[in-house]
């Protein structure tokens, strides 16, 4: 597994790299956020770590211009900052994960290997998924309806695909949390019901049926016309 650490504390730079090394990954360090942005866009790697207080450009920003580029590589922030607010900021600037300093290698290692195994992941051989009119394509990472192309942020199109995997089935908001957010607690925001918004007028607007649709007290379901 090939992995980017832009983190500015020499010491926890060093044991990260170390602990992944031991484990047989291979690792690139950057120590501010310029240098790692641009380490970001020229590399391939399966995830970057990502530091939330960094020199040059913040944490957040770095995010926020891999995300502008078109990278989907996973994203794990590394924080201080415990609160459910930072969290959120966090994930809404396009991480994929969020894990509290000081923290355990164990558990940043496990994160890591579910982010890697998820960016790899494809059921079966399938790289197209449809819903009547709607195509989601794994691999391309694009989206589509009747011919008409769809732009997605990385984590609509992470919920997306989760709603289609999932057709003519009610996906609860825990369920998306879980898998969209790798929240396994409730934030006590809206986070999912303006995304599922922004998704619906991306999807459904200017539609004469609708794909998604909200069960009252239950979550979201995706499904056929008629």
């Amino acid at each position: 597994m090939d992995l980017l650490v832009i983190e500015d504390d020499d010491v926890v730079s060093e044991f990260i790299s170390e602990s992944f090394k031991v484990q047989g990954h291979s690792i690139d360090v950057a120590h501010d956020g310029k240098s790692g942005l641009v380490k970001a866009k020229s590399g391939s790697y399966h995830v970057l770590i990502v530091d939330r207080m960094i020199p040059v450009l913040d944490g957040l920003e770095v995010i926020r211009s891999v995300r502008t580029a078109g990278i989907n590589t996973p994203i794990l922030i590394l924080s201080a900052l415990a609160d459910v607010d930072e969290r959120v900021a966090g994930l809404d600037a396009g991480a994929d994960d969020y894990l509290v300093k000081p923290f355990e290698f164990q558990e940043l290692l496990a994160r890591v290997n579910v982010l890697s195994k998820r960016a790899s992941h494809f059921i079966g051989s399938q790289e197209e998924l449809v819903v009547s009119d709607l195509r989601l394509n794994l691999r391309t990472r694009k989206a589509s309806r009747a011919d008409t192309k769809i732009g997605l942020q990385p984590r609509e199109f992470r919920l997306l695909e989760f709603l289609m995997r999932n057709v003519g089935q009610v996906v609860t908001r825990t369920m998306l949390l879980e898998y969209v957010w790798d929240y396994y607690f409730d934030p006590r925001t809206n986070i999912i019901d303006v995304h599922v918004s922004r998704i619906r007028q991306k999807v459904d607007k200017g539609f004469e049926s609708p794909l998604i649709h909200t069960v009252r007290g239950a979550g979201y379901v995706i499904r056929e016309p008629g």
